[in-house]
């Protein structure tokens, strides 16, 4: 399964196809739709354009691009969108219409995330940066109720990346964590953890929140293009 990242926190300055409203969102979400994406993250945004995690502006934009694509639509609610945790949490528990939402395990503000998500019937990704997290989503006793773990290394150098995910895999294992994995990249580490995970048997992600060229480096379209070229084969390139 491809999921498609459609904008993060970049801006039109950096592409002008980047989605921000919730028609743009919708739209796109069609396109990566027919492009062969399952799953749709966005993060969304006030009419002022900035991320936001309000659930009347979430519920909003989910049940529309949900409505327009057909897939199943995860929000983003990173902790620097709203950095008060009393307060994040509080907004989250009105969220209705997302799918799933993501929990970040390095976060201290993780466990009890995830758990007002699942209290409200959403689906959680744990997502993990280190081996740490992965120890901490062991932990929290909520790793076999989770949707799908998301193993993300920071690191853009690809050899590192690839090591780190390979070192997260292997605690996942450790801890008899079996629930369905997510690997991706950022920046140069984009393409080849993406073709690593698809060449294992793991779910990725693509879009315009992690690269904005395609394999080659060549400028894209839209996320639609870069959701096409993870589709294709692509040469494998594993850890050691």
């Amino acid at each position: 399964m491809i999921k498609a990242a459609l904008n993060g926190g970049r801006s039109k300055a950096e592409h002008p196809a980047v989605p921000i409203t919730p028609e743009e969102l919708a739209a796109d979400a069609v396109a990566c739709a027919a492009a062969g994406a399952g799953a749709i993250h966005l993060h969304a945004r006030d009419a002022a354009g900035a991320e936001t995690i309000d659930p009347v502006v979430v519920n909003e934009v989910a049940r529309l691009v949900r409505e327009a694509s057909g897939l199943p639509v995860g929000v983003s609610s990173a902790p620097w969108i709203e950095p008060d945790p009393v307060r994040r949490l509080e907004l989250l528990r009105g969220w209705r219409e997302p799918d799933f939402g993501s929990a970040l395990f390095g976060d201290a503000g993780a466990v009890s995330l995830a758990a007002a998500f699942l209290s409200q019937g959403l689906g959680v990704e744990a997502a993990v940066l280190t081996v740490g997290d992965v120890d901490r989503l062991a932990a929290s006793g909520l790793a076999d109720r989770m949707l799908r773990v998301i193993v993300e290394p920071v690191t853009e150098d690809v050899d590192q990346a690839l090591a780190e995910c390979a070192a997260m895999h292997a605690a996942l294992d450790r801890h008899g964590i079996e629930v369905p994995r997510l690997q991706h990249g950022m920046g140069a580490a984009c393409w080849p953890l993406a073709r690593d995970a698809l060449a294992r048997g793991y779910d990725t992600r693509m879009g315009f929140e992690d690269v904005l060229v395609d394999p080659g480096g060549a400028a894209v379209r839209g996320n639609a293009d870069l959701i096409t070229a993870a589709t294709r084969p692509q040469p494998r390139r594993t850890s050691k």
